[in-house]
């Protein structure tokens, strides 16, 4: 089940959501954090998406199996004055324990349909390039605009590369 989370809903999720957030980022994902990364360490990222999703300038999904959010992901709705008709993915997570349910193509299709519901036309995401996100995004039918080298760093502190994609509504 995936629903969209308003600001009191955020809030009251925010253990859930830092424990997705803690078990990728501790399994290698590349979203902004460095290893070692714990639940109490999220809950200040998860406090501000929720401010976000009050202001109006984030959405956020949720994905539920058996009753736990396992899984979310993030509409960027606020954008420049010549960008009304875009939005940005943001932090596709599903914890590894829920992984192979679907939920990622789920996320990602009610981000869409969220968005499209919104008046955007066009979405944009980036990914960490070779990561199992990256195949799940050209599965999905996600268009490759191109890879920047050395864009971020991995958890661990390599240096990680980068790919851009879009997608119309």
């Amino acid at each position: 089940m995936i629903r969209v989370l308003d600001a009191d809903a955020a809030r009251a999720a925010l253990p859930a959501l830092a424990e997705i957030l803690s078990d990728c980022v501790n399994g290698g994902a590349s979203v902004g954090f460095m290893m070692p990364f714990s639940p109490g360490d999220a809950l200040p990222y998860w406090s501000r998406v929720s401010s976000e999703v009050e202001a109006g300038s984030t959405i956020l999904l949720a994905a539920e199996h058996r009753g736990e959010i396992v899984g979310t992901v993030q509409l960027g709705m606020a954008q420049m004055p010549n960008q009304p008709h875009r939005a940005d993915i943001k932090k596709l997570l599903v914890h590894r324990k829920a992984r192979g349910l679907g939920l990622a193509r789920q996320l990602m299709e009610s981000a869409r349909s969220e968005a499209r519901r919104r008046g955007k036309a066009l979405l944009c995401l980036d990914t960490a390039t070779g990561s199992e996100a990256e195949a799940i995004y050209a599965h999905l039918g996600w268009e490759k605009a191109g890879i920047i080298p050395n864009y971020a760093l991995f958890p661990d502190g390599r240096y990680c590369a980068t790919t851009l994609f879009y997608k119309g509504i």
